[in-house]
């Protein structure tokens, strides 16, 4: 049984490193249903009072007020914000609490890129808000899609829409201005990292007319190391000692992800796909930018 909780917000958006295109991280909630078990975030609900991750949700319902004002404040450059870096923001408390379609009106109003991610259809009910920020500034939709096995997925991400219904989502987003992006990440070796499923993967992807897939393998350490293999000794216990001598550190080593990805960047380019995320970025931050020169240009022509 799922418990929700009410978790207070100090600050709305908190800076990341210079390592990726994007800068800060949005965060509505802690804990996730979809009870994906390999979510690298389970780390981060030792900092509350529980460690059931899937069953214990922490809302931030008072984070709206937070936003707002970092957003307006003068010292914002409107920079993109990745929403859902640790947990998924279209999560089923989201129906609940639908702190997103807010937070989508304040982007609006303040004209701020955001890269959304998730693995949920619910983002479709925000369809028309998207649309809007997508034609004011840049917005990315990605999903992340592990399997087109669906006896696989029920089992590996038991809360997650069926992964053919993300794929459908991503297509409707094709039709706003958005960008639109298929993570296949992680990436399970011996589990989904076959030939015929990472081809699936990108054929999928290709129906979608996604901009750009970026894969991933599987990275195991702390609860989330725990939780993974106990995992695959329920339902795969075939494949325990394989991916015990693969994993002896936290990652795969390097020999197997360098023909892992030889053969995934064979698929992706035959079907014409790329694994370029910042080129759209950068173009529509680039439009943004000449855009609102030419209208401070014109304002001060007028005057």
């Amino acid at each position: 049984m799922t418990e929700y909780h009410i978790l207070p917000c100090q600050s709305a958006l908190h800076e990341l490193g210079r390592r990726v295109p994007y800068h800060w991280d949005l965060n509505l909630y802690r804990g996730c249903e979809h009870g994906c078990r390999y979510c690298y975030a389970m780390y981060s609900h030792r900092y509350l009072d529980t460690e059931d991750y899937f069953g214990h949700i922490y809302a931030k319902t008072d984070i709206l007020e937070a936003l707002e004002r970092e957003l307006s404040s003068p010292s914002w450059k409107r920079e993109v914000v990745n929403i859902g870096g640790v947990t998924d923001s279209y999560q089923p408390a989201e129906a609940h609490y639908r702190l997103m379609t807010e937070v989508l009106r304040l982007l609006i109003r303040y004209k701020t890129p955001a890269i959304i991610s998730t693995k949920s259809e619910l983002v479709l009910r925000d369809y028309d808000l998207i649309d809007q920020l997508s034609r004011i500034t840049y917005v990315n939709v990605a999903a992340t899609v592990t399997t087109m096995d669906e006896s696989v997925r029920s089992l590996l991400e038991p809360g997650a829409a069926p992964s053919l219904r993300r794929f459908e989502m991503l297509a409707q987003f094709r039709k706003t201005n958005a960008s639109t992006g298929l993570h296949v990440m992680p990436i399970i070796p011996y589990l989904t990292d076959s030939y015929e499923n990472i081809d699936a993967l990108f054929a999928a992807a290709h129906a979608s007319r996604v901009h750009y897939c970026l894969p991933g393998t599987l990275y195991l350490r702390g609860q989330t190391r725990k939780v993974f293999f106990r995992f695959i000794d329920q339902h795969y216990p075939h494949l325990s000692a394989p991916l015990h001598e693969l994993y002896k550190t936290g990652g795969a080593p390097k020999g197997y992800k360098d023909a892992l990805y030889q053969m995934v960047g064979e698929r992706r380019a035959h079907y014409g796909l790329t694994g370029s995320y910042a080129k759209p970025m950068k173009e529509k931050m680039t439009q943004a930018l000449q855009e609102n020169a030419q209208v401070a240009f014109n304002l001060g022509s007028q005057n």
